[in-house]
């Protein structure tokens, strides 16, 4: 895999950019302690608009340097990897794209917070899968990790972004009996980006599951309904 000699620069820069009392703060955050859905994930403490910023001035990064920062412990160094290869994957002609979408299914057990998965999933497997089969998001779907099954169904957004809704609502009926809380939000805030765009699939969909989907869900996916039926739905329907 083709690097540079700009990943130890970038490293180093990551360092100079690094704030304790900031990293402190956003570990609290990103909930890292033991038990907590992040547990063990490690930051420096580098804010994103300047991470954004960093990734802008390295402009030359490829897949293969992104690949390898990707492997950090450092969060922020993650989160720089993934607006690498978002880059590589917009910019790219076909060969390259598929290269950095099978990097990036490669590496999920580094992807491995909501956020990262945010920030690149709709970029990169969604982009990747628009005109292709959507096999590969019902396979995530149905994944032990809980960031794969994340994913899956906020990559729609990509699709969603586009006025095709079919995935996201399939997916979100096989995620009605997920236990983990951060899919119930990732769930419901795509349902609710569909119920935007159009409110009649996303009101079929609520008519169907309202009295058994996950509470959180619910309230996420409602959350732009007029307080009357936003109620109503609450109540059952």
């Amino acid at each position: 895999m083709k690097t540079t000699p700009l990943l130890p620069e970038i490293q180093a820069r990551l360092q100079l950019l690094a704030d304790p009392a900031t990293a402190l703060g956003l570990q609290r955050f990103f909930k890292t302690g033991p038990g907590q859905y992040g547990a063990g994930d490690v930051f420096i403490g580098i804010k994103v608009p300047t991470i954004r910023k960093l990734a802008a001035e390295f402009s030359g990064v490829g897949p293969g340097d992104a690949a390898q920062l990707l492997r950090s412990p450092h969060h922020e160094a993650r989160i720089l990897a993934l607006l690498f290869l978002m880059r590589a994957f917009e910019r790219g002609a076909a060969a390259e794209r598929q290269q950095v979408y099978d990097l990036y299914l490669a590496a999920t057990s580094h992807i491995n917070n909501w956020d990262l998965v945010d920030i690149s999933a709709p970029h990169v497997v969604g982009a990747h899968l628009a005109d292709k089969a959507r096999a590969p998001l019902y396979r995530l779907a149905q994944s032990d990790s809980l960031w794969e099954r994340r994913i899956a169904i906020v990559a729609t957004f990509h699709f969603i972004r586009r006025g095709d809704f079919g995935d996201t609502l399939a997916i979100a009926e096989h995620l009605l009996a997920d236990r983990e809380d951060l899919i119930h939000k990732a769930t419901g805030w795509m349902l609710r980006e569909v119920g935007k765009r159009d409110p009649a699939p996303l009101e079929a969909f609520l008519k169907r599951h309202c009295r058994t989907m996950p509470r959180t869900m619910l309230r996420y996916a409602i959350e732009r309904f007029p307080t009357e039926k936003r109620q109503a739905y609450l109540r059952g329907g």
